[in-house]
């Protein structure tokens, strides 16, 4: 018995030192997670990336939208096939979207440095479009930049689009990438609205391209001096004239677009004062308008540049006795050969629209605002436009605010444009020779009344209408039998020439996060 127990103690005496030297053997016990931590130094909704001294936020929104009366979910029954009111117009449009945007902040020794970028994913109804063949049939496409064709082989069951609205670093008080343009007002396109085909203002709400400094003075006072890309969002049109039909014309093109390639950025100056009052902004901008050749070919010549330029003032008072949050914001615009910053690019400056008529098959109107036209062996002439927007909004309570908006930008012509468009007096030319044409005018003007109402019944959930009426008022009189695009599938007819009526509903829900 007193062996058994030795051998006993012996074996176990063993296996822990077997155990001891296997626990030696094992890994290092991990170290505790390094849990995400809150980043007060920017506001709410910052964490410090665990391991870094960098703050991001996360952020976005997803909506779901119904536009009434137009084949665009931002824009106004215009164009082919919106402004044809028939068969190929849409009655309704609907998108839904997800937004995400990622905000970082470093604090170093040379302030803060920022990385900002801003992303929609996209899905839009689709529109008819006329293949011009002659037998009638149509095509069926998407309407929003980037999708693909809906009856592609793969269905269209995944298509969409992705667009890239901001992507932009901050440092040392300059901004490099996409951003909203410095000669924007802050509110964009949105003095109070939802719908962005306002026009009377600048409005680049997806960003522009830019390199800029910007100077704080304090108090609310800031001044930037921007370079910024003039491909993308403020290219009118240089037209030469010689391209110019009277079918053209009447689908909003006063002749072929010779914008040459890019050569200078546009320059943009603004000052501003933000503080407790509201806001008052200045701003300038410089537009080249370089153009290619009169011809097909270099030994053709070409005009010489031509440097537009536009001038904004923007005022916004907050705290008006109507009620707390109350605002009224309000902009004017001039341009001279830089119709962009007043017909901005979600609006467009090119008009053609159908209606009724008592006195022939239909009536129609249009217009077209580029930034400057010419002729074969001419110099450039621009246009000149003026315009305004602004908006007052009322909060009825914390769940329920309503705004007015309204909108105005008019275009004027040069005499060559008229002299070769509608003759000397408005009575010859590519268009004014017509039979039955009685007057004859290039000149135009667009008018835009609406109001909205926003519901939200609980934070950052909100739903709207915003219904929209938009009046072209065109200056070209009588009947003339013209032959329209095939796209619009309008026969060859006598139409009047009358001015023409857009009203659209635009239906939203939108949850931020």
């Amino acid at each position: 018995m007193k062996l058994t127990k030795t051998l006993f103690l012996g074996s176990a005496a063993g296996l822990m030192a077997v155990s001891g030297a296997f626990a030696a053997d094992l890994p290092v016990k991990a170290k505790a997670v390094e849990y995400v931590k809150i980043c007060s130094l920017y506001g709410a909704g910052f964490y410090y990336i665990p391991g870094t001294d960098t703050c991001i936020k996360l952020g976005g929104y997803l909506r779901a939208e119904v536009a009434m009366n137009t084949n665009s979910n931002y824009g106004i029954s215009n164009g082919a096939p919106a402004g044809a009111h028939n068969r190929l117009s849409n009655y309704y449009s609907m998108r839904a979207r997800q937004d995400l945007n990622i905000d970082t902040r470093t604090a170093t020794e040379y302030g803060v440095v920022r990385t900002y970028f801003d992303a929609v994913f996209t899905w839009t109804t689709g529109g008819y479009v006329g293949t011009g063949s002659g037998t009638g049939t149509t095509g069926y496409t998407a309407t929003t930049a980037g999708t693909t064709t809906i009856n592609s082989t793969d269905g269209g069951t995944s298509g969409g689009s992705l667009g890239v609205y901001y992507a932009f670093i901050q440092f040392a008080g300059f901004t490099m990438g996409k951003a909203v343009s410095q000669f924007d007002a802050p509110w964009t396109n949105y003095p109070g609205n939802n719908i962005d085909s306002l026009v009377g203002g600048s409005g680049t709400v997806t960003g522009v391209n830019q390199f800029t400094y910007t100077a704080d003075f304090g108090q609310g006072i800031t001044a930037a001096f921007s370079a910024e890309d003039a491909t993308a969002y403020y290219q009118a049109g240089n037209l030469n004239m010689n391209g110019a039909t009277a079918a053209g014309m009447v689908g909003g093109s006063y002749g072929s677009n010779a914008i040459g390639g890019s050569r200078s950025p546009n320059l943009v100056g603004m000052v501003r004062v933000d503080q407790a009052w509201g806001l008052f902004q200045a701003s300038v901008a410089a537009h080249d308008n370089h153009v290619a050749y009169y011809g097909a070919t270099e030994t053709s010549g070409h005009p010489d540049d031509k440097w537009g330029w536009a001038v904004q003032l923007a005022l916004s008072i907050k705290n008006i006795p109507t009620g707390a949050g109350d605002t009224i914001n309000i902009q004017g615009v001039y341009t001279d050969g830089a119709t962009r910053y007043n017909f901005q690019n979600l609006a467009g400056s090119s008009y053609q629209m159908y209606g009724s008529s008592g006195i022939a098959y239909q009536s129609v109107g249009f217009a077209n605002a580029p930034d400057t036209v010419y002729v074969t062996g001419s110099q450039q002439e621009t246009v000149k436009t003026w315009g305004f927007r602004g908006a007052y909004t009322h909060n009825w309570d914390p769940y329920w605010n309503s705004a007015l908006y309204g909108a105005y930008a008019q275009a004027q012509f040069g005499t060559l444009a008229k002299n070769t468009l509608c003759g000397v007096g408005g009575a010859g030319g590519v268009f004014g020779g017509l039979a039955g044409v009685t007057g004859c005018n290039p000149d135009f003007a667009v008018g835009q009344v609406g109001v909205i109402t926003r519901w939200t019944p609980v934070k950052n959930l909100t739903f709207s209408a915003d219904f929209n009426w938009t009046r072209l008022d065109q200056k070209y009189s009588g009947t003339a039998v013209l032959s329209p695009a095939a796209n619009t599938a309008k026969p060859t007819a006598a139409y009047e020439l009358k001015d023409q009526d857009s009203f659209t509903l635009l239906l939203r829900a939108q949850r931020n996060w």
